[in-house]
């Protein structure tokens, strides 16, 4: 018997104890507001979640091809409709998640206003995100729902048994919009304690994966910018076990934490780390620091100086304090990285690259899987590449290579649009094409995801509709242009009264007071105009 039936029996004995003060009580009105809302807190859907991203990362390690994918979503809405669209078109949410993303938090969702990425906006903004998302997924399942509801009752209605036999099996197995969500801690947002409070307010919020990278948190940049600082290990690691020790607090053992280094791109650090002996774990990221060898008598008032293989050294130090890591260092500190932290706790790495390039990132994690033979990585397939030209280069110099003619071909201008047609291009389309395929089975890749998607998304369907309507197509750029498409491409908040909770409240309305419910969704409802 279904959860459904299982609850309908279950009130019906209820109602029947309570006598006839619960007459008003249908045990079927029940059963389908308590479908509607399966999830009763945020801890739950961290679990729930949990289960599924670790049946997701052994299903990978036994099978590359099946990686998995988000886009990154600034509101509930866009979430919502993003876990919708999937399920109309795919059929299922499976191996689908959701991203969110630390950049668009601080550019869309901060009281300061638009903020650029680097920890200024409010923490607290992270974790309200998470839990908006999770509001407006929950109501993507109580709409659908209510759809199917008023679908049986109007077979019930007609006598078609057929027709009520299948709905009723799709309430039965009924799949929820609840994805996974890998949540941007950015860097922590100071100490560890202050890592360990953030991290606990995301988890009771729904998050079952929270991604940490190894910035220096009051320095923290954008991935994609200059000026990065990284931090010794000693100090990301005591981070990695405030995430874990939050998930432990709160039950979710098995809850994931994807390491992210940023080293490729930082040249930087505020720290010499402490090291006890040759070789160890601090010994080895002071290794990659650019030093002098001088002697004591060289030593000038306020030098720092480290001693290494019985040689005093001075770290190369900038007028802001920091010092500087070797040049061409970049890959190697990303190799340590990434061993250390899945040593030391974490389950996912992060590294975060200057360009999509699948042999680039392989030949980092075949390092690694030296050590940690099942290392997987999240990738960033981010919008601060320009894919088209970094993959038109990497084809042109594929046919230099192989020495095919490319004098019709200037290197730096492959970006433009004369080269659209070009045997070059097409080549360079299905590299991007097939860039998360290919980098699942010969990069370790496990999941691929887009940082900021939607903020693109918005703004480019802003523009073309403000530029139209605004100009001399007024009513028609809007009906052309949006509400047209939205008809013949079946979105769903194209009835947007629909969307917004309308009938599911009428339900309600009726549940509550029977046939004296004044509903919204009568003849004169405009909503009714739109088939």
């Amino acid at each position: 018997m279904s959860a459904y039936q299982n609850d309908i029996k279950a009130v019906a004995a209820l109602k029947e104890v309570a006598g006839s003060s619960w007459s008003a009580i249908n045990p079927e009105s029940v059963a389908r507001m308590r479908a509607q809302n399966r999830f009763k807190t945020g801890l739950e859907i961290a679990q729930y979640t949990a289960d599924i991203m670790r049946k997701d990362m052994a299903e990978y390690d036994a099978d590359t091809s099946v990686y998995t994918q988000s886009l990154g979503c600034w509101h509930g809405f866009i979430g919502q409709q993003k876990l919708i669209s999937i399920k109309k078109h795919l059929k299922t949410t499976n191996k689908r998640y959701l991203y969110l993303s630390g950049w668009m938090v601080a550019a869309l969702r901060s009281e300061f206003g638009p903020l650029p990425d680097q920890s200024m906006h409010e923490k607290t903004a992270v974790s309200n995100l998470i839990e908006e998302l999770y509001t407006f997924l929950r109501q993507a399942d109580s709409r659908e729902l209510d759809l199917l509801f008023t679908g049986l009752d109007a077979a019930r209605e007609a006598g078609d048994t057929a027709k009520a036999a299948e709905i009723q099996n799709q309430i039965d197995n009924y799949e929820t919009h609840i994805v996974p969500i890998i949540a941007d801690i950015d860097a922590g947002f100071g100490n560890p304690e202050a890592t360990y409070l953030l991290a606990k307010r995301m988890i009771e919020a729904g998050a079952c994966c929270i991604q940490i990278e190894n910035q220096v948190s009051d320095e923290k940049q954008c991935g994609h910018q200059d000026g990065k600082v990284t931090v010794p290990h000693a100090d990301f690691l005591a981070k990695i076990a405030a995430v874990r020790y939050a998930f432990l607090e709160l039950g979710i053992d098995n809850g994931v934490i994807v390491a992210r280094t940023d080293s490729l791109g930082a040249g930087l650090t505020k720290q010499i780390a402490v090291t006890k002996e040759p070789g160890d774990l601090g010994d080895q990221y002071n290794a990659f620091l650019d030093c002098e060898e001088i002697t004591e008598a060289e030593l000038g008032n306020g030098d720092v100086v480290i001693k290494r293989e019985g040689k005093l050294l001075r770290p190369k130090r900038l007028p802001s304090n920091l010092f500087q890591f070797r040049k061409g260092t970049g890959e190697a500190r990303c190799v340590l990285d990434c061993i250390t932290s899945l040593q030391n706790g974490a389950d996912l790495l992060w590294i975060e690259t200057e360009k999509p390039h699948v042999g680039q990132i392989a030949a980092m994690v075949d390092e690694i899987r030296k050590v940690i033979p099942n290392a997987k990585l999240v990738y960033n397939n981010s919008p601060s590449f320009n894919w088209t030209l970094n993959f038109r280069q990497q084809v042109f110099d594929a046919f230099v290579a192989e020495g095919k003619d490319v004098s019709a071909y200037d290197r730096a201008k492959l970006m433009s649009v004369e080269y659209d047609e070009t045997e070059l291009a097409q080549v360079a389309d299905e590299k991007i094409r097939t860039f998360q395929k290919d980098g699942s089975a010969h990069a370790g890749i496990f999941h691929h995801l887009i940082t900021l998607p939607t903020y693109h998304t918005a703004a480019l369907s802003t523009d073309n509709l403000a530029k139209g309507y605004f100009a001399d197509q007024g009513m028609l750029a809007y009906v052309k242009g949006v509400q047209r498409e939205e008809l013949r491409q079946g979105i769903a908040c194209v009835k947007h009264q629909n969307m917004a909770g309308s009938d599911i409240g009428d339900n309600h309305k009726e549940y509550f007071a029977g046939e004296a419910a004044l509903k919204a969704s009568g003849k004169d409802n405009t909503m009714n105009q739109f088939h």
